[in-house]
């Protein structure tokens, strides 16, 4: 009998070291990503609930860069309320503009000249190009590829300095406004344009040299973070993110606006929607982007810039010193803003990041009733825990870099 109890309990602790050894291998753990880590893209917050190093649950946290953009333009005359956009995804400024720009014009009922149309168009594939290459050189930094980061930049600086020759300004531009542009096209615009048309197919074929066969960059990125065409609708994916599945969607095409219909472009679709797919969507996006530059620099008429009502645009500044009715404008303009008529418009564009809309609401007063945006940045992060449940936790970077998220534009 002694042996017997003394066997018993030894028994009892194997027993229970089993059914212990069995829930430890059950159990998770939840750590926070972010907001500080450098690889999220902005100040984001990832509640990753793991499984060993396998994702079981990620919870996106947002509102940390909150500032408030929709609720302030409703206190901005729509004169003032442009320079909020540029705020939003601050890597395309010039999209935000032309969005917001193409909104109020409709309010207005206005059509602006046609080589404002063909120069913003120009301005904005220029900025789709810029957001494209801090996206490859921030998402190739992620994954250790160092040296394509500053060959990125490198080229995004010859952007901004046609950005800079244009309004004075590099990224915060504010240059296309409703009714046109801030100012007239400068003398030297279309050779830097046609200089950088010339360099750049040279320099997206070195990219595609360092990355696109590259045996650790496609280990890093081939079927990685995948999402279904079916998924990526049902999460309002727009942009890349949704063509990288499989799914030929793009404003400019479907719901052609500010001119576009005239241009001859593709859409480059993927199949698989993994990181890989995501990454040469942008890279021939690029191309394409260059296809529409060079016919609207073909086509860039001359004349004015501006639509001719000093009421919705400032007046020339040589008319201002000299002319009483001219200051006049020019004061009421910065003073009081423009009155559109009651109503309420929704404007969509295909910004860098995907289908990027604004909705605005007049109630015939100097200020928006209500402004919202559609932004694509928030709607294509929603799709991110069901791109990463069920890796590893080292996809997670690659995976948030492949969707190319700005938190400005999410939080707003």
């Amino acid at each position: 009998m002694q042996l017997e109890d003394s066997a018993r309990p030894a028994a009892l602790d194997v027993e229970e070291s089993v059914r212990l050894d069995e829930r430890t291998r059950r159990d998770t753990m939840t750590i926070n990503m972010g907001p500080q880590h450098p690889s999220t893209h902005g100040v984001l917050r990832l509640i990753l609930t793991l499984d060993g190093e396998t994702i079981v649950k990620a919870v996106p946290d947002i509102g940390y860069l909150h500032t408030g953009i929709e609720k302030t333009a409703e206190a901005k005359s729509y004169f003032k309320a442009l320079v909020l956009t540029d705020r939003m995804d601050y890597l395309a400024p010039l999209a935000n503009n032309y969005g917001y720009s193409l909104a109020v014009e409709k309010l207005l009922g206005i059509d602006v000249p046609a080589k404002a149309r063909v120069a913003r168009i120009a301005l904005v594939e220029l900025q789709r190009i810029a957001s494209h290459l801090v996206w490859l050189g921030s998402s190739a930094l992620d994954l250790g590829a160092q040296s394509v980061f500053l060959y990125c930049f490198r080229e995004r600086e010859l952007i901004l300095d046609i950005f800079e020759l244009c309004s004075g300004v590099r990224m915060m531009t504010s240059y296309i406004m409703p009714g046109g542009l801030q100012a007239d096209l400068p003398p030297g615009f279309d050779a830097k344009v046609r200089a950088f048309l010339e360099l750049f197919p040279k320099r997206l074929s070195e990219y595609h040299d360092l990355l696109t066969n590259n045996r650790l960059w496609i280990d890093r990125t081939k079927g990685i973070a995948p999402i279904s065409a079916a998924d990526a609708v049902a999460f309002g994916c727009s942009g890349p993110t949704l063509r990288g599945s499989g799914v030929v969607y793009d404003v400019r095409k479907a719901f052609p606006y500010g001119g576009y219909e005239q241009f001859d472009f593709d859409i480059p679709v993927g199949s698989n929607g993994d990181v890989y797919d995501r990454y040469l969507i942008r890279m021939l996006e690029m191309e394409q982007s260059l296809r529409i530059i060079r016919q609207a620099m073909d086509a860039l008429p001359a004349g004015p810039w501006q639509v001719a009502d000093h009421k919705i645009v400032p007046p020339p500044k040589y008319e201002v010193s000299s002319n009483m009715e001219a200051l006049i404008h020019h004061f009421k303009l910065y003073t009081e803003g423009y009155r559109p008529p009651a109503g309420e418009v929704y404007v969509r564009t295909e910004s860098p990041k995907g289908e990027l809309g604004f909705y605005v609401v007049s109630d015939g007063s100097a200020k928006p009733y209500r402004m919202h945006v559609r932004a694509p940045s928030f709607a294509n992060l929603q799709a991110l825990p069901k791109m990463v449940e069920g890796m590893l936790l080292a996809d997670v970077v690659a995976a948030i870099g492949s969707i190319d998220i700005v938190l400005g534009e999410v939080d707003r």
